[in-house]
């Protein structure tokens, strides 16, 4: 029987944030390799004082988003090509070096595929264009297997042309283990399927319905499970809903683009619960700040920080000292310091200079385990 990577590492690597993250962990770079940039870049990375150093390149063309899986041991970057090699790549990483080396390489069957994630059984790609989102098997060596299952979005959003036809932007396990969400941007829709088997779900309707027009794009739960958060691209809004035993019920909708810029990216919580983030581009570039209120999943306003051009994707670190914004048109990674009594951030000055970088992931990474007691965890290899 095939065990899942994930559960040894949570079983030998979990513990709270204070007891076990360590200073040097490992920075991943995902990047658009149109201009100079060769593909996925490593750093070291300090989470004691924000410095960083490059280590490693390994050239893949458009890898656009990555992920990690908990044992530190493969990376998963799409190819976010618009034709016939759009495609998923393995990635052998060595997390105490850094170094990385290709595996193996698989289509996607769906074009621009902009968004991975696994379980370490299996994983799925979000297909932009192709209005999908495709399943791969994930054997033991970590290399992943042809696609298995595909599914596709749909239409009848009305913000016009970006609607007009189905994108499927993310597709995300939930913390308990047994459903995937994923976000029917042109439908203004969350889509649930119900994991089945090692490598099978099944779809079983929409877990919620966002405004008409919105676009939802990414999502995430908060550290209990209890709740779980959509930025919406077109609208800029975020909306709140209860999750509980594969239910959901929306409590809130809260606006993180004021300015009407319709390019709303990407959203994290802190590693202690307390704050959200959202970035927003194409106006008024920056990132909104939210308290969240545990009992109630509700948000309430902090403050804005100001980023570089067109910020994307961004992560927070294990301990929560910082938070790396990937700002592809400025072709750098600002290194921002978190403000734990108030969650506002302070630009440090240390950017890290990549062309067209567009996605920033840790190593170790914090994790969600959904036991209900309120903690994230740092996962990492023992």
């Amino acid at each position: 029987m095939k065990i899942k990577r994930i559960i040894m590492a949570m079983a030998v690597g979990a513990a709270t944030i204070g007891a076990q993250a360590q200073n040097d962990i490992k920075l991943i770079v995902g990047t658009y390799t149109n201009g100079s940039s060769k593909g996925i870049y490593t750093f070291s990375f300090d989470q004691a004082t924000g410095k960083w150093a490059p280590i490693d390149t390994l050239a893949i063309a458009n890898p656009s988003y990555v992920t990690v899986t908990a044992d530190g041991k493969t990376i998963y970057a799409v190819s976010e090509n618009s034709d016939e090699t759009a495609s998923v790549n393995a990635i052998d990483f060595d997390s105490t070096t850094g170094r990385m080396r290709l595996l193996n390489t698989q289509k996607t069957h769906g074009a621009d595929p902009c968004y991975v994630e696994t379980n370490d059984n299996f994983l799925l790609t979000a297909n932009y264009t192709g209005g999908s989102m495709s399943l791969f098997p994930v054997n033991l060596d970590g290399t992943v297997g042809e696609m298995k299952m595909q599914f596709k979005g749909s239409t009848g959003g009305t913000f016009m042309p970006n609607q007009q036809q189905a994108h499927i932007h993310m597709a995300t396990f939930t913390p308990d283990g047994g459903y995937v969400l994923a976000t029917d941007f042109s439908a203004d829709r969350i889509l649930r399927y119900e994991i089945t088997g090692m490598e099978e779900i099944r779809y079983q309707g929409v877990a919620g319905t966002v405004e008409a027009g919105a676009g939802p794009r990414h999502i995430v739960f908060s550290p209990d499970s209890r709740f779980f958060y959509v930025i919406s691209e077109l609208s800029g809004s975020i909306n709140v809903f209860s999750w509980s035993y594969g239910k959901s019920h929306k409590v809130q909708t809260v606006a993180a683009d004021k300015v009407g810029g319709h390019g709303s990216a990407d959203i994290h919580i802190s590693p202690d619960g307390r704050y959200l983030y959202a970035s927003n581009r194409l106006k008024n570039d920056g990132i909104a700040i939210f308290s969240i209120n545990r009992q109630t999943g509700m948000l309430g306003p902090v403050g804005y920080q100001a980023t570089g051009l067109h910020p994307r994707n961004f992560a927070i670190t294990p301990n929560g000292n910082y938070l790396l914004c990937a700002c592809r048109d400025d072709n750098k990674i600002q290194v921002f310091r978190i403000n734990k009594a108030n969650g506002l951030l302070e630009d440090t000055h240390q950017d890290i200079a990549v062309d067209k970088a567009v996605c920033v992931k840790f190593y170790p990474i914090v994790m969600q385990p959904g036991v209900g007691d309120g903690q994230f965890r740092v996962i990492e290899k023992p």
